[in-house]
């Protein structure tokens, strides 16, 4: 499937991102690749629409931030040694399914799905699941615990998320 070459792609990349364990180096490679805007808008949730249009880019920055932090922090708890990339599926939605093993240094494998979209003329990564966790499904846990303590002040998690 042509998301392959993409996902080589970005599995380099994020590999790269992870032996310098920086979040820049995360970010680059998280914005390069990822679907942000579909993730940020997903992890709202039920408080979308309470994003203004003026808020957006900031917001979108923060979510890819985020999301370089977390990946950042990991990688010092969990160095990888190599990966590899399986066959690729198509779901009903018409994204892509494409399974890989990572390898840590300490001999631990796990198996990682990658979901990927065709956006703006590229594949982009939409979710990855891992250890049968979805990271978009648990960020939008973590995004809208925040904003129910918060009457749903989508302000304060913008702010939160630039800080």
């Amino acid at each position: 499937h042509p998301s392959l070459a993409r996902m080589k792609i970005v599995a380099r990349d994020l590999l790269n991102a992870h032996r310098q364990g920086t979040v820049s180096s995360f970010l680059r490679a998280i914005q390069r690749h990822a679907d942000i805007a579909n993730i940020a808008n997903y992890s709202l949730g039920e408080y979308k629409s309470k994003l203004k249009g003026g808020q957006q880019a900031r917001y979108y920055r923060g979510v890819a931030t985020f999301i370089a932090r977390y990946f950042a922090e990991q990688s010092r708890l969990y160095p990888v040694a190599k990966y590899t990339l399986g066959e690729a599926t198509v779901d009903a939605n018409k994204d892509i399914l494409i399974a890989s093993k990572v390898y840590l240094m300490s001999g631990q494998v796990y198996n990682v799905t990658w979901r990927m979209a065709w956006r703006g003329g590229a594949y982009k990564v939409v979710d990855a699941k891992m250890l049968g966790f979805s990271l978009v499904y648990l960020q939008r846990g973590i995004f809208q615990s925040y904003l129910s303590k918060r009457n749903g002040d989508v302000n304060a998690l913008v702010a939160a998320l630039n800080r």
